[in-house]
């Protein structure tokens, strides 16, 4: 029996050690399963299924021209949406400035800067690195140092040698913050797409700016001819007595407030065309600069309206703060990660020598290996660290929900912009009909002698002043469309969804 229990406890002594050993290793693995924090998900699709509180109209209005323009549910929105309008010198314009302007170009280097520094954060973790040594030096060591006669020794050491080290991600530290950098990229890249959105809406609804006040500035002048002819004929009626001076100051005063508002109607006509010329990436002083007119444009018909859920795959600016979230979700996992060991290796073979013919002899050889466990023992700043990228996480979130919100608001904005400014045109335009069959059947009086020109005339200024508030109602409903494609999105869509996974 005493024989026999030296056998029996021998490896009952070595098992309790390699379970022990077996069982940290276990904790370790299951802790770096669950060090690095939450997994990203992307935000589930709100519960809403419209975007305003009641039921659009199909038909949103007729214009003056008969074109009747509806939402449409569900219908694709193209890629290149300003083709809506059918203007080929507006497809032009908008092609040039994608392709010359400077805020696409910044925002395309950004991009490219964050791919990247994700391609050298990924090169210098994922992969072992290695270098090379070489290097030479004369050296003066003293003999007593090493237990010898006093003397000095003057020698010559060369020495080549290769290091390669690797870094274990077991609490996947390293493989969050590539994740934070990728989201970081995609964030650049939606940026990049809200860009190019914006832009073009600038151009479209720039255009649209300089063509309406070109036309009221045509309008205005047509008003002040008008004006000027019945001040004149009012002067002559105080000569025969058929009217006084203060009919004459009356109408003098309005003249010259008619006069007064062109100056500012030009302004804005030239501020327009310069800052065309600025999207186009040309100076104000180009001499190309496209000038438009309101004919340049057809209202389109239909207006793809995309539901929620959709929307949120659409807006860049929704994806954007998806891939803040996105990223901050990682940096939390990168601050949590610190918390626990790493893990990395390191290997050095190389060789020394008094002199350069001996430096690769097998002689010369000397290598090492190594390994490195470090473990946090006491950094509190750590958790504090932790704690700051989970708030920044929460921010994150809150500013999602936010950007959400603002574009389920944009588009609701939009909608019933389209509603009422609509019936605005609609209004404005039965206004000219009507003040131009008044002008038709005051000059038919005029032609029999029931009338005096003077009616004329002010049956006139009714008519251009009618045609100056349709000239700004149509402008607004285009205004209005650039607007609608912009919520959408302009078309473009995330179809890349592993980008941001």
């Amino acid at each position: 029996m005493r024989a026999t229990r030296p056998v029996t406890k021998e490896p009952m002594a070595i098992a309790r050690p390699l379970h022990r050993a077996t069982g940290t290793l276990c904790a370790i693995l299951l802790l770096a399963g669950c060090a690095t924090g939450p997994n990203f998900k992307r935000p589930t699709p709100p519960s809403a299924t419209s975007y305003t509180g009641s039921t659009l109209p199909l038909l949103t209005s007729a214009t003056a021209t008969g074109v009747v323009q509806r939402v449409v549910d569900g219908a694709p929105v193209e890629s290149q949406w300003w083709q809506a309008f059918e203007s080929s010198k507006l497809d032009a314009v908008i092609l040039q400035a994608l392709a010359a302007s400077p805020t696409l170009e910044a925002a395309e280097a950004t991009l490219r800067q964050a791919r990247h520094a994700y391609e050298a954060r990924a090169g210098s973790t994922q992969y072992p690195q290695a270098n090379a040594n070489l290097s030479g030096e004369r050296k003066s060591v003293n003999n007593a140092a090493m237990g010898q006669a006093d003397g000095e020794n003057t020698f010559n050491l060369y020495s080549a040698s290769v290091n390669v080290r690797y870094d274990f991600d077991l609490f996947h530290g390293n493989r969050r913050a590539l994740e934070a950098l990728a989201a970081q990229a995609d964030y650049r890249r939606y940026q990049l797409e809200g860009a190019r959105l914006t832009l073009a809406a600038n151009v479209i609804a720039t255009a649209i700016a300089q063509a309406r006040l070109s036309a009221q500035i045509e309008i205005t002048g047509a008003i002040l001819n008008a004006q000027t002819e019945q001040l004149a004929l009012t002067r002559r009626r105080v000569e025969l007595g058929s009217a006084s001076d203060v009919d004459v100051l009356a109408l003098q005063t309005q003249m010259e407030q008619t006069r007064a508002g062109i100056p500012a109607l030009r302004n804005g006509r030239d501020q327009a065309s310069h800052m065309l010329a600025m999207l186009i990436g040309q100076t104000p002083s180009a001499t190309n600069v496209p000038r438009f007119t309101l004919t340049d444009f057809t209202l389109p018909s239909e207006l793809p309206l995309q539901v929620p859920s959709e929307l949120m795959r659409r807006r860049p600016d929704i994806l954007a703060s998806e891939a803040l979230l996105h990223a901050a979700c990682a940096e939390h996992g990168v601050a949590v990660s610190k918390l626990y060991p790493q893990i990395s290796l390191s290997a050095d073979v190389g060789s020394q020598a008094l002199t350069v013919d001996k430096l690769f002899n097998a002689g010369s050889l000397i290598w090492s290996l190594g390994a490195q466990l470090a473990q946090p023992l006491f950094k509190r700043g750590l958790r504090a660290e932790a704690r700051a990228a989970e708030a920044g996480f929460d921010a994150a979130s809150a500013h999602y929900r936010e950007a959400v919100l603002q574009a389920f608001r944009d588009v609701a904005d939009v909608l019933r912009g389209l509603e009422h400014n609509a019936q605005a045109l609609t209004a404005t335009t039965a206004a000219v009909v009507s003040a131009e069959k008044t002008l038709n059947l005051v000059q038919k009086r005029y032609a029999m002698g029931a009338a005096n020109y003077l009616e004329v005339l002010t049956a006139q200024q009714v008519v251009e002043s009618s045609r100056m508030d349709l000239c700004a109602a149509q402008a607004q409903r285009l205004i209005d469309t650039v607007t609608f494609y912009s919520a959408m999105g302009g078309g473009w869509k995330d179809d890349d969804d592993t980008a941001s996974q």
